[in-house]
């Protein structure tokens, strides 16, 4: 059964009581990158490490992904600033213990070489939750980094 989470709006990046912050570079300029985070929604599941399945929704200013573990969540697109930003909340999920509010934000900076990606996942959520995501963090940085690879094969020369 879902969950709707506590709404929060883009300042929750700066104020959130947990936040995870990871970066990396790719080859492909800026514009690629949003175009795969933010328009090829439904491309997610063949780059990033756990999406089982993502679609766009309400004309694209939502989302609804599924995780191989079986979570879904539904989310709202908060930014979406073409080859800069792309910012969306998690609105409702299953399987979640503990998560009260949820924002993962992207940022996309031109490089000599490409773009620096930088993901910030800021949540909220009791104690126990957010000493348990601090022990994944480990994890969580791994997976974004073998994402970050797949796009960046994605994305390189055919």
């Amino acid at each position: 059964m879902a969950r709707r989470l506590r709404p929060v709006e883009l300042d929750f990046v700066e104020s959130a009581p947990l936040r995870l912050i990871f970066a990396a570079e790719v080859a492909a300029p800026p514009e690629a990158v949003y175009a795969a985070l933010a328009v090829d929604v439904a491309g997610w599941s063949s780059w990033f490490t756990g999406v089982a399945r993502a679609a766009p929704t309400h004309g694209g200013h939502g989302r609804e992904v599924r995780l191989t573990g079986g979570t879904r969540f539904t989310e709202t697109v908060l930014a979406a600033e073409p080859a800069a930003h792309y910012a969306y909340r998690v609105d409702t999920s299953t399987n979640t213990p503990g998560l009260q509010a949820l924002l993962e934000d992207w940022r996309l900076t031109p490089t000599d070489g490409g773009t620096r990606l930088r993901w910030i996942f800021a949540a909220d959520g009791p104690a126990p939750f957010r000493w348990v995501m601090t022990l994944a963090r480990p994890g969580l940085g791994r997976a974004f980094r073998e994402s970050v690879r797949a796009l960046d094969r994605r994305l390189g020369p055919a």
